[in-house]
């Protein structure tokens, strides 16, 4: 009885109405916000978009010379780099020059500590003596023999055969051609005694240090008293330049540029020593044989420097740039110009492409014109960008050689004095 009356009064106080029409109201207006929202982007993105513009930045198409140039580092170098050394083992006695010393010709560096060197001359000499007092010895006897020969032979013509015997006789010449050996042997000793006294004279005169060239001393790894032990290989002592008023530069030119590089071309380098002066040097040697050094390919190239004042020093690094050709009177269009291509705009301008309302709330993103539909007309062929208006028209031309900055061009699809579009900047 008491569910029948709440149910009663419910509906005399239109309860379940009130509800119902509470939540459409609450509905229609969640829409109304959405839609409100959604007018208003389209209308920030169109009013935005409608104020967009671009501006084009142009280069002039200008006449006049360029130079093409090769990059490359490398590291300086004497002209003659002569490592002295010893060839003996011994203690260093005495060490005559130091590090950037002049030295010349014949001149000494170093002595090693000569006293067994002498006793072994003086051995070499007495073996020598020894073996010219046997070489007498022997001729001696041998003038002996050969008489006593004689005699014999005398003997037996006058006594008719008889006396002395055959048999004595042959004793005779066989005593003779001994001693004839053994005049050869002395010889011979007396050869080898002169051979034994030369290397050790040498020796000895080893133990001095000349130096072989006119030079600078750029290196000194011994001290006196120190031990030089020359048993497998010759130990260096001194590291000698030649004549640092002529250098030479090793750079190493990569693969893709050596086709260009020849003997006999002129180029300038810088030093890390001195930044603002630009040194000149020649091309003197492109070797065929390569090396590589992290994957990368390169040939050493190899020019001569003059270094009349001593500023450049051995092992300095260079960064060279060999000049490969040079071109005078040619059309040369800057390469920004080149890198240049337009964005197209259809899709702000079409408010998404014709796609509706999703069009205009996601617009497809700016198309970029593919490089290769640029033209026709070889590898060489590409495209640059004039303004006729506001609007960008394309212009193909043939491209030659290039600096890094300017490039030649050919035909006559662009004079001097035109404009080219080298940047885009949007405004708004």
């Amino acid at each position: 009885m008491q569910i029948e009356d709440r149910s009663d009064i419910a509906q005399t106080l239109h309860l379940g109405e009130n509800n119902q029409r509470t939540r459409r109201i609450r509905r229609w207006f969640a829409w109304g916000v959405l839609v409100v929202i959604l007018v208003a982007t389209i209308a920030f993105w169109a009013r935005g978009n409608t104020k967009a513009s671009i501006e084009y930045k142009t280069q002039e198409v200008v006449r006049g010379a360029l130079t093409v140039t090769v990059t490359a580092t490398g590291n300086l170098a004497p002209t003659n780099k002569v490592e002295v050394g010893s060839e003996l083992s011994g203690i260093i006695k005495t060490v005559l020059v130091d590090f950037n010393d002049r030295v010349k010709i014949g001149q000494p560096l170093a002595y090693l500590d000569d006293t067994k060197f002498e006793a072994a001359v003086m051995q070499s000499r007495a073996a020598l003596a020894s073996a010219l007092a046997k070489r007498e010895q022997a001729q001696a006897t041998l003038r002996q023999k050969e008489q006593n020969l004689q005699r014999l032979k005398r003997a037996h013509v006058l006594s008719g055969g008889r006396a002395p015997s055959a048999g004595e006789l042959e004793l005779a010449e066989a005593d003779l051609m001994r001693a004839q050996a053994d005049e050869g042997v002395a010889q011979a000793a007396i050869q080898q005694a002169r051979a034994a006294l030369k290397i050790d004279e040498t020796n000895l005169s080893k133990t001095t240090i000349y130096s072989p060239v006119n030079g600078i001393v750029l290196t000194r790894s011994v001290d006196p008293g120190q031990t030089v032990a020359a048993s497998l290989q010759a130990p260096v002592l001194f590291v000698l330049a030649e004549d640092l008023r002529q250098m030479e530069l090793q750079v190493d030119v990569d693969e893709a540029d050596v086709g260009k590089v020849r003997a006999g071309q002129s180029a300038t380098f810088t030093v890390d020593a001195y930044p603002d002066r630009i040194f000149n040097a020649l091309i003197k040697q492109v070797r065929f044989g390569s090396q590589m050094t992290n994957g990368v390919v390169t040939y050493t190239t190899l020019l001569n420097v003059e270094n009349p004042d001593l500023l450049l020093r051995p092992g300095m690094t260079a960064t060279a740039e060999v000049v490969v050709e040079k071109i005078a009177g040619a059309v040369l269009v800057p390469n920004a110009a080149l890198r240049f291509m337009p964005v197209q705009n259809e899709n702000r301008s079409k408010g998404g492409g014709g796609r509706g309302l999703m069009g205009m709330l996601y617009p497809r993103p700016p198309r970029v014109e593919s490089r290769a539909n640029s033209g026709k007309g070889g590898r060489n062929a590409q495209r640059v960008w004039t303004l006729t208006g506001d609007r960008p028209t394309p212009v193909v031309i043939t491209t030659g050689p290039t600096d890094g900055t300017m490039s030649v061009i050919q035909g006559e699809n662009l004079q001097p004095g035109s404009r080219v579009i080298v940047d885009a900047v949007h405004k708004k």
